[in-house]
């Protein structure tokens, strides 16, 4: 049996987080904690109410006292941080969908878990469909190296661009360096209509109401375009890859940046 703690449970992503562990074999959610400290539990939240879980705003408390195997962490930049840190220093496997971490902030956790040999996943997007367009996406770039990235999310997003749109920009440059693209001599009328600039590839992020996370790779040569894209209409998408992710990091001895990592290996 895996003892899972969620951090960030009260948040959309944290509730469907205790729902799918509550739900899969295997797994028990035995810790929930969030910034706002609440007198009932998250089993009346998630609609499961013999799930006696009370809700923290200890974190350091709950991992002394509960000893998990696993924390899931669903909070926000600046918090999260704090929370790995918290999670190597007890032993515990962090499963992060966080983001908005630096990459210098990746490559530190990535170190500190390994002096620990201590398994963990950080993952900017958990659903196996972007995982795929990645993937896609970076096989198209040796033959279509021209590529720009539009992603748009909830308006409640507080990074841009998504950590997807990092990640897919990542793996694209890894194939195709860094290129320049359009005219060399065009320019904004309005700062920033380009959007951002990463090895070259302009990346577009849009924050609406109504999104949850979509991403479209736009690849254009002689004559023609490509697109891939992907939607995620539920945050309900992204929970087979978490319990996948919970599952493989227990196996780990050492912190893996991206699901694609152990999915595709």
């Amino acid at each position: 049996m895996i003892k899972i703690v969620v951090a960030g449970a009260l948040g959309k992503m944290g509730q469907e987080s205790c729902k799918a562990i509550a739900n899969t074999e295997g797994m028990q959610l035995v810790g929930a904690v969030d910034s706002r400290e609440v007198d009932y539990t998250i089993g009346s939240v998630i609609g499961k109410p013999d799930l006696n879980v009370s809700v923290s705003n200890n974190l350091d408390k709950v991992l002394t006292e509960l000893k998990p195997d696993v924390l899931v962490d669903f909070t926000r930049a600046g918090v999260v941080q704090g929370d790995i840190e918290l999670a190597i220093k007890h032993g515990v496997r962090p499963v992060v969908g966080t983001t908005g971490m630096s990459t210098t902030e990746i490559e530190g956790f990535i170190n500190l878990a390994a002096e620990r040999n201590l398994g963990g996943l950080i993952v900017p997007n958990f659903a196996i469909g972007a995982l795929l367009m990645i993937k896609f996406a970076t096989e198209a770039a040796k033959y279509l190296p021209h590529v720009e990235i539009i992603e748009l999310h909830h308006d409640q997003k507080m990074d841009a661009p998504s950590g997807t749109a990092i990640k897919t920009a990542e793996a694209i440059a890894a194939v195709r360096g860094n290129m320049s693209q359009g005219m060399p001599s065009e320019f904004e009328k309005i700062e920033g209509s380009r959007g951002g600039n990463f090895e070259g590839m302009r990346i577009h992020s849009v924050r609406l109401p109504g999104f949850v996370a979509h991403q479209e790779v736009i690849f254009g040569g002689t004559g023609q375009t490509l697109s891939i894209r992907h939607d995620s209409i539920s945050r309900e998408s992204f929970m087979p890859g978490l319990i996948l992710a919970v599952q493989k990091v227990i196996h780990l001895d050492h912190m893996v940046y991206g699901l694609e990592n152990i999915l595709f290996e």
